[in-house]
């Protein structure tokens, strides 16, 4: 049988893809889940100086949402990504912008399509620089005490009784982006999920 036969989910996906992402880019943090704009973001990988939003497509799934899901991508992360398995591996570059990066994933030729199975996956397109990504949504992702450590690392108050927007963009208004893209960076990795208020 041919492994084009075997169909994969996201399930199968997420962990071998952690893994592939780890041993491409280096030092990487993965977040899962993240709200931005009107969709969730499969994946966050968090980079040493950028962040990289990654779009699984499954053999299950569908394009339905993928213009809305690309548009909101591209206002919040500097690289973009879709996964994707066999069955959308042909079409996928009609149906998202040439900056954005391919990755495909598949059984190996000859597997039976198990759990066990190792997936192969494929840089078929490197992401190139998002120019539409906004830095005042890029800090959106970071929680307000991240966003107050980076204030108080650039010698600005710590504004408590400012709001996060208000932050924002005060931040983008007096720190240079390439700062603010290390500094983004350096919390994500930092980032620890008990004690800490969003």
């Amino acid at each position: 049988m041919e492994n084009t036969t075997y169909i994969l989910h996201d399930k199968d996906i997420r962990e071998p893809l952690f893994d592939f992402l780890e041993e491409t880019f280096g030092k990487v943090r993965i977040l899962e889940e993240k709200t931005m704009g009107r969709s969730r973001a499969d994946i966050v990988m968090v980079l040493e100086n950028a962040v990289a939003g990654i779009e699984i497509k499954s053999d299950a799934d569908t394009y339905t949402r993928l213009s809305r899901q690309v548009s909101d991508y591209d206002r919040y992360f500097d690289y973009n990504y879709v996964v994707v398995g066999t069955s959308h591996a042909m079409h996928i570059e009609e149906h998202v912008p040439d900056h954005w990066g391919i990755i495909t994933v598949e059984y190996p030729h000859g597997q039976d399509g198990t759990a066990e199975d190792a997936l192969d996956f494929y840089i078929l397109r490197k992401a190139k620089p998002n120019g539409k990504r906004d830095m005042k949504r890029k800090l959106a992702i970071l929680w307000r005490e991240e966003l107050v450590r980076i204030l108080q690392s650039n010698g600005l108050p710590k504004y408590s009784s400012k709001n996060k927007a208000y932050i924002r963009t005060l931040l983008c208004d007096r720190v240079p982006e390439a700062v603010l893209d290390r500094q983004v960076s350096e919390e994500l990795f930092e980032r620890e999920y008990r004690g800490v208020k969003q």
